[in-house]
């Protein structure tokens, strides 16, 4: 099955400089990637028209396909519809019925139409126009190359709606025997190069397409599957993710949006468990993860910040010769505190975590990053006797990563 590819064009000097995030980029990929269209290319030029020119006359030659946005407003500095005019030889040309919706639009804000406002409504010749309901610039598409290219405001909501009204349909027709599903596993524990080994062959035996994304502290697996139906699709993302966790074992901890504090709270509220914390240094992060969940205190009883060997000792009842014998960053102070939680903050099941987070303090037996946690149960809590999980992970050395 051939596959159709798509350009996306971001137009602003103010994203090339770095001012506002480009978040229309990302929404745009996949909303093409859902409809069946393959995203090759995403650029992002600055509001010159020469750049303009170049990226859509290169794009067009590619792709069946050009999406792009920015440059459609009423200020000097939007020139996209006068640039793509340059680039097709054509005049541009006031369009009657655009300009009759903008004046009421603008009118109905009390304010009087003005030269800036009706530039809005010129277009290049022979464009289709792309009705704006939630905005006053309205869009336009035009044959550029082997490509049919959709031009729309930079404004996320307005973009968003313009998509779904004008170029979905058309977008979807390009490919329409090609249905796509894809799975969203979230994993936790292994760096992304240790995932892409365990996962190596997937691709081919499963016909999907495995991508990863970064997102610290975790790595998402996303699986995509092309098929001439869409239960075809489904299937053939479902298994390939069923095989993922087989390959991944216990690290992958989730699927779709869920993080890992929303999967904690969860199991919790099914279990019917009460949650409480002990940080050395975290400082509260991971209390503060979870309480930023709502509901959370339907599970959520207590936290202990406890940075110093003395709080550990006064708040946890840390024995302190323990402190001096191992050091408080240690396997046996993690287990200490994790026991002392349960016992001086209630609840049913303890996480407690000790570390180096740095800068400075590290030696080469505990180096900066080094993480030593610990899970207790009380007994009866999860139906057996009392129980303890421990272990220790070792973070880069960037303070904030620990």
């Amino acid at each position: 099955m051939t596959q159709t590819t798509a350009a996306v064009l971001s137009i602003g000097t103010e994203l090339t400089r770095g001012e506002i995030t480009n978040t229309n980029q990302s929404w745009l990929a996949s909303q093409l990637t859902a409809l069946g269209v393959e995203v090759t290319h995403a650029e992002t030029v600055a509001d010159d028209p020469e750049d303009i020119i170049q990226s859509l006359r290169r794009l067009g030659e590619k792709h069946r396909l050009i999406v792009s946005t920015g440059g459609l407003g009423p200020t000097t500095d939007d020139l996209t519809s006068e640039t793509v005019a340059k680039l097709l030889g054509v005049p541009m040309l006031r369009d009657a019925d655009s300009l009759a919706i903008i004046k009421r639009r603008v009118e109905s804000y009390g304010n009087q139409l003005t030269p800036s406002n009706a530039k809005q409504a010129d277009f290049p010749q022979g464009s289709s126009i792309l009705g704006n309901a939630v905005g006053s610039a309205p869009g336009f598409a035009v044959d550029i190359g082997r490509a049919r290219a959709f031009f729309m405001p930079g404004v996320p909501h307005e973009m968003r709606t313009m998509f779904e009204t004008h170029v979905a349909d058309f977008a979807r027709s390009l490919s329409p025997e090609s249905h796509v599903a894809q799975v969203r596993l979230r994993s936790f524990g292994l760096p992304e190069s240790k995932v892409n080994d365990l996962l190596v062959g997937l691709e081919e035996a499963r016909d999907v397409i495995v991508g990863y994304r970064a997102h610290f502290p975790e790595i998402e697996v996303k699986l995509l599957a092309r098929r001439a139906t869409a239960e075809q699709a489904q299937a053939a993302a479902r298994a390939a993710a069923d095989e993922t966790r087989q390959r991944l074992g216990a690290i992958v901890y989730g699927e779709g949006d869920a993080g890992l504090p929303e999967v904690l709270g969860q199991l919790l509220l099914e279990r019917g468990l009460q949650l409480v914390t002990a940080e050395s240094c975290t400082g509260g992060l991971v209390s503060k993860l979870i309480t930023d969940v709502a509901g959370s205190s339907r599970y959520f009883t207590a936290t202990a910040v406890t940075y110093t060997n003395a709080s550990k000792h006064y708040v946890l009842g840390v024995d302190q010769q323990l402190i001096e014998e191992h050091g408080a960053v240690s396997p046996e102070v993690a287990a200490a505190m994790a026991r002392g939680a349960l016992d001086r903050l209630g609840g049913d099941v303890s996480i407690a975590l000790t570390g180096i987070a740095g800068p400075g303090g590290g030696t080469q037996e505990k180096p900066v990053g080094l993480v030593h946690y610990a899970v207790a149960t009380k007994a009866g809590a999860v139906g057996r006797s009392a129980g303890l999980s421990q272990g220790k992970m070792v973070f880069s050395r960037e303070r904030e990563r620990v």
